[in-house]
């Protein structure tokens, strides 16, 4: 991750929930007072996101000790403690919300993640994640897809060509998109297709990679065996947890999921005062 983003991130996740101070807290507990808190699971799941937690208390005091006590990937258990917490307890009540939330969606992404890649183990397929993020938090979704076991596909409209339906119907063709994207690009080309009858054209016009778009698994075969070693090709619009083994099967080189990041459910995490 680049922390100075997520730093960004937490900055303003912080000014949003603290505005002007916490009226509960600072009313109930002295300012100097202590305590000491835990993190664990209360279901099971897979870690991700500590880092991100604990830059939350460090930036509301820097003088708050977060000992780590459970790798980012591993798969934890119900009760399980994931992190230890000393210092003020106005910091530690004033950071708990935002460091959950934090901890909760990265770890039901990375959890998400991981039951797709399992599924497909054994196939030589690559799970990849897509743009479908919640806006300003592209960068923690996607590292919690890596987390997972996933891998990132383009990070914005910015690092990568992907020209899909609407650009080629405004080219007016395949050929004609990915000619005139040719012309101002140095980076490798990926072009969506609908059908088999499009697949020669993509390739004759210089795509090297080929997104296979809702088809379904016999058409995705025969592209597969038409495209052969010509390009990269991707698998991509309508995968599910149910049948994303049946699409890596047809011989795909990766397999592109919304679902790991706009359709997850967060883990549920919580924080414990334990000592004061």
């Amino acid at each position: 991750m680049n922390m100075q983003k997520v730093r960004m991130i937490v900055k303003n996740a912080l000014g949003e929930d603290l505005g002007t101070g916490d009226i509960t807290t600072e009313n109930v507990i002295k300012k100097y007072e202590t305590s000491k808190a835990e993190i664990f699971f209360k279901e099971d799941g897979v870690l991700a996101g500590l880092p991100v937690a604990e830059l939350v208390f460090k930036e509301l005091d820097d003088e708050v000790e977060f000992s780590i006590l459970k790798e980012e990937g591993e798969t934890v258990k119900i009760g399980d403690k994931v992190a230890e917490i000393s210092g003020r307890t106005q910091s530690i009540l004033k950071g708990e919300r935002l460091a959950l939330n934090f901890l909760q969606r990265l770890s039901g992404i990375a959890t998400n993640t991981r039951d797709h890649v399992k599924k497909i183990e054994g196939t030589g397929a690559r799970v990849v994640d897509t743009r479908k993020t919640t806006p300003n938090l592209r960068i923690l979704e996607k590292y919690a897809v890596r987390v997972g076991g996933g891998t990132n596909h383009r990070m914005g409209l910015y690092d990568a060509v992907l020209i899909k339906d609407n650009h080629i119907r405004s080219a007016g063709g395949v050929k004609e998109a990915i000619e005139k994207v040719k012309t101002g690009h140095t980076v490798k080309i990926e072009v969506e297709i609908e059908s088999i009858d499009e697949i020669e054209e993509a390739l004759e016009a210089g795509a090297h990679i080929i997104m296979l778009d809702n088809m379904e698994a016999d058409e995705m075969r025969e592209a597969v065996e038409i495209i052969g070693d010509r390009a990269i090709i991707e698998a991509s619009g309508g995968i599910t947890i149910e049948n994303i083994r049946d699409v890596a099967e047809t011989g795909v080189d990766m397999i592109s999921v919304g679902a790991l990041t706009h359709q997850i459910r967060s883990i549920d995490i919580s924080l414990d005062l334990t000592e004061q």
